[in-house]
């Protein structure tokens, strides 16, 4: 943190690189919420087709081995390339639920966004549409589809997309969530 000189009528130092505000007392306030990187917002305030992407990361066979070894999935086809060959693959092929991660919510904005109403993430489904190896580029988005009032809470249906360099689609989900609601709106 650092400190400017004070001023000729106070004696209160003045923080330049830190959001703060004055309280009723004249006390110095901080709030994390100042920290937002996007505004937060209430389940009545998203609205369906709205999209959030994540920027594109190319896959190395180092990430596919980090996933072999988290995952404790050993089938030759994520890593021999040989084997792959032989059964019709152009090179191992990188893993499906790795793929699958890709969809993660928190590698877009939309968890900024949610973030003070969010309650749990509920429901996950996937097909896979295409191999994926490892040196190709991954662009991945959610799309809200759905957006249903439940009680005093909110289900989120959002579709998700995973495309790779050629623009061929790899992978398609479909998540839900749930969120608070606003209370008056329930």
């Amino acid at each position: 943190m650092t400190t400017t000189a004070t001023t000729a009528t106070t004696d209160v130092p003045t923080y330049t690189d830190v959001p703060i505000g004055i309280d009723a007392t004249g006390e110095r306030t901080f709030d994390p919420l100042d920290f937002a990187i996007v505004p937060p917002r209430t389940f009545e305030q998203l609205e369906v087709g709205e999209v959030f992407r994540a920027p594109s990361r190319t896959l190395t066979d180092a990430h596919a081995s980090a996933f072999q070894a988290v995952s404790a999935d050993n089938h030759p086809v994520h890593y021999d390339a040989v084997w792959a060959k032989a059964h019709g693959h152009d090179a191992p092929v990188v893993h499906g639920l790795q793929v699958l991660a890709f969809t993660a919510p928190g590698a877009t904005l939309f968890p900024h966004v949610i973030g003070e109403v969010f309650i749990a993430f509920t429901g996950l489904s996937a097909t896979f549409l295409g191999e994926v190896h490892a040196g190709d580029t991954l662009y991945s988005a959610l799309q809200i589809t759905a957006l249903t009032p439940d009680g005093p809470n909110g289900i989120v249906t959002a579709s998700a997309t995973v495309h790779n360099q050629r623009s061929e689609i790899v992978l398609t989900a479909e998540h839900t969530y749930l969120l608070r609601r606003t209370p008056a709106a329930s």
